[in-house]
């Protein structure tokens, strides 16, 4: 399925897999997995077992869907590029995370300018089956709704989106743990993300809606929560900030 931005699918159709598709996915899944099983957080290594990903299968996204439903409610909405805000928002507020269904060629494993269904479907979906991370993740879209078409404050509701969901941290049993789906599924940002050389910071609305993010690089701040259910409970205090702010 890997094609040009014109002809890229909107929809998973499995047999249009090519063995190169297969190839790039067991290469990329190898490599992270190998990292993760150091790096990355209990809860997404075990979401991963759940939602039963493997190196030598693309995930079927019908299939995946049958795992969530009776977890979360959650499934997939195949989208052939990134999604408009107000589509994006709103699909998740229906419990559908958007995800492309092509894969990057082998040429362009370590960067990719947009992201492809390893980032989405690797990075995000194993943990679309924790019913504490979906809540928070739920009820991002329900607040951005209700401001989207303001876009100072989508601004702010997206750094809070980029510092949790995508490159989140999570201490777990006094270490630092991954859980953000731009880390998870990114070779050098999990090589990146615990070392001295990136600053770290204990999970705060004020000071994140506050920090300003590069999309182009490898990051050098990272906020860490304690739990997911942290998360969920900070969106009273989002709400409150958030108004503050505008």
């Amino acid at each position: 399925m890997t094609g040009n931005r014109s002809t890229r699918p909107t929809a998973q159709i499995y047999k249009n897999y090519t063995p190169e598709d297969f190839k790039v996915w067991e290469t990329l899944y190898n490599r992270q997995t190998q990292l993760l099983d150091r790096f990355a957080s209990s809860e997404y290594l075990k979401a991963l077992d759940v939602v039963g990903f493997s190196a030598s299968e693309i995930p079927n996204f019908n299939k995946v869907a049958q795992v969530l439903k009776p977890l979360t409610g959650w499934k997939l909405e195949t989208v052939p590029n990134i999604s408009e805000q107000k589509e994006f928002f709103q699909f998740l507020s229906e419990k559908k995370f958007t995800a492309t269904c092509w894969l990057r060629t082998m040429e362009q494993l370590d960067y990719l300018e947009e992201p492809d269904m390893f980032h989405d479907v690797f990075g995000h979906v194993p943990l679309l089956s924790n019913t504490p991370y979906t809540n928070f993740f739920e009820a991002i879209s329900h607040l951005a709704l209700e401001h989207i078409d303001n876009p100072a404050a989508i601004e702010l509701l997206g750094r809070i989106y980029w510092f949790t969901i995508e490159f989140g941290l999570i201490r777990e049993g006094g270490k630092l743990k991954v859980y953000g789906a731009g880390i998870i599924s990114s070779y050098g940002e999990t090589n990146n993300c615990l070392t001295d050389a990136t600053q770290k910071f204990d999970f705060d609305v004020k000071q994140i809606l506050a920090t300003d993010f590069r999309t182009d690089i490898l990051q050098d701040k990272y906020f860490v929560i304690d739990s997911f259910e942290q998360l969920y409970a900070s969106i009273p205090e989002i709400k409150k900030q958030l108004k503050s702010c505008l």
